[in-house]
């Protein structure tokens, strides 16, 4: 995984918690020997790493019907709220926490294990018949989603691009991934244009760039693949000449700037006083993981995965990931 180079990011969503019956099966590496587990677990936060919980959950209800999970999408943002207040087992986040929230678990006396869960390739789509921007660079992106920006049309991205009305679509101020987008492409996280049609549902998203020829918009590279025949994905030049992301891409930061990872975030107190809590986590970093591939995100290499586990195991406390890790690699990131 050398070469893949950290920038901060973030998802979102929002919705009541839906309560959901799980078991853990196969959980390796960790304490928790998966049968017969009770009680709930309770976790919120990023709609983007949504689907990879929602696959651990479902996999695990097939042996233990007694334990429950509650899962709810308030986006990255609204889920650290949420963890912090002590409402919440697990968060789930598009980017690394916050200072500012690190700051308010320290005050609480609040410890905390960040757990690495697969790696994104954050996707800017276009409409399936859209045939002049199948790719685009970092300074056009940035042309059009600065804050301030006047670009209403697409002939005022690049010469020879038609006269068309320019519809925008992203996610909302609360999403991690509207955190790492507009950090990396505008340079500094939450500044963006506020004139876009924003929602904190990716399918709203979906639905309309799918509905608009002049249409594009951004998020996770999951709901993209789920929604290909609706969608194009557009290739990025970072600097080296467009690449579209694709699970080697991805995988190899070859997509740049837009690779990231994602997390979940674990209270150690919860951890430590519900073993299925500890079981949701084993089966995420054991078998679990295979689960990532699966749902349209790349999985972290056995190696990384290993040490992550070392690290929940002995409960080491804190974030790695927050602060300044521009042009480390992951491996140098996890070892710090």
């Amino acid at each position: 995984m050398r070469g893949f180079n950290l920038v901060h990011s973030t998802a979102a969503a929002a919705g009541a918690a839906v309560l959901i019956s799980f078991s853990a099966v196969g959980c390796s590496g960790g304490s928790s020997s998966g049968e017969g587990l009770t009680g709930t677990v309770v976790i919120d936060g990023s709609s983007t790493v949504t689907p990879i919980m929602e696959a651990i959950s479902e996999e695990m209800m097939l042996e233990n019907p007694n334990a429950n999970i509650a899962m709810g999408t308030s986006g990255t943002g609204g889920g650290f709220k949420k963890f912090i207040a002590g409402e919440t087992d697990i968060t789930m986040a598009s980017r690394p926490i916050k200072d500012s929230e690190n700051e308010k678990l320290i005050a609480g006396e609040i410890d905390f294990v960040e757990i690495p869960c697969a790696f994104d390739g954050l996707t800017v789509v276009i409409n399936p018949d859209n045939d002049w921007a199948t790719n685009l660079t970092v300074a056009e992106l940035n042309k059009i989603w600065e804050p301030g920006s006047t670009v209403q049309n697409w002939n005022q991205v690049r010469e020879g691009f038609p006269d068309m009305p320019l519809s925008l679509y992203g996610p909302g101020t609360d999403s991690g991934t509207f955190d790492y987008f507009t950090e990396v492409i505008n340079g500094e996280g939450g500044a963006s244009r506020s004139d876009y049609s924003a929602s904190e549902d990716d399918n709203v998203l979906v639905q309309g760039v799918a509905g608009q020829k002049g249409a594009l918009g951004y998020f996770g590279f999951a709901y993209y693949e789920e929604n290909k025949g609706k969608l194009a994905a557009v290739a990025i030049d970072g600097g080296s000449g467009p690449v579209l992301p694709t699970m080697d891409t991805i995988k190899s930061g070859e997509y740049s700037p837009l690779s990231r990872p994602l997390f979940i975030y674990v209270r150690v107190d919860k951890a430590d006083a519900n073993p299925t809590v500890a079981a949701v986590v084993d089966f995420l970093l054991g078998d679990g993981s295979e689960l990532v591939d699966e749902v349209g995100y790349v999985s972290i290499p056995q190696n990384f995965l290993d040490m992550i586990q070392v690290h929940f195991d002995e409960r080491v406390s804190g974030s790695r990931f927050s602060g300044h890790t521009e042009g480390k690699t992951f491996e140098e990131i996890l070892s710090s």
